[in-house]
C-alpha cells in the first residue's frame, strides 16, 4: 500500500527551527521527485521546495530561500525539510508530495496527510 507519513510539525517561536520528515513506502522511492507544499488558512496551496529523484537538483520558493533545506535519504526512503529562522507567516499545514514524472506512464502522484506548523510568540 502506498503511504507518505509525515512527522515533525509543532509550535515554535519566531527565529526557531524545525525539521519535517516524510517516510515513503509502497513504491520505488528512487524514481520519484519529492516536493513540500504548504497551505495557510484562507490562502492557496504553495509549492515550498522540490528535489529530483536522484537528489542532484533542488528548488525553493523565494519566500524560503536561505532558510529552508530539502534533502532525501535513499536508505530510509525519507524526504526532509529543515526549516530555520522561522517566521509567523511560515505558519501552515505542510504536505509531502511524490511525483513519478516521466519515469512511469501514466504519471503518478501521491500526497501525505499534512502536518501543522505554527510559528508564534
Amino acid at each position: 500500500q502506498v503511504q507518505l507519513v509525515e512527522s515533525g510539525g509543532d509550535l515554535v517561536q519566531p527565529g526557531g527551527s524545525l525539521r519535517l520528515s516524510c517516510v515513503a513506502s509502497g513504491f520505488d522511492f528512487s524514481r520519484y521527485a519529492m516536493r513540500w507544499y504548504r497551505q495557510a488558512p484562507g490562502k492557496e496551496r504553495e509549492l515550498v521546495a522540490g528535489i529530483t529523484n536522484t537528489g542532484d537538483t533542488t528548488n525553493y520558493a523565494d519566500s524560503v530561500k536561505g532558510r529552508f533545506t530539502i534533502s532525501r535519504d535513499s536508505a530510509k526512503n525519507t524526504v526532509y525539510l529543515q526549516m530555520n529562522s522561522l517566521k509567523p507567516d511560515d505558519t501552515a499545514v505542510y504536505y509531502c508530495n511524490a511525483d513519478s514524472g516521466s519515469s512511469s506512464w501514466p504519471r503518478r502522484r501521491y500526497w501525505s496527510q499534512g502536518t501543522q506548523v505554527t510559528v508564534s510568540s
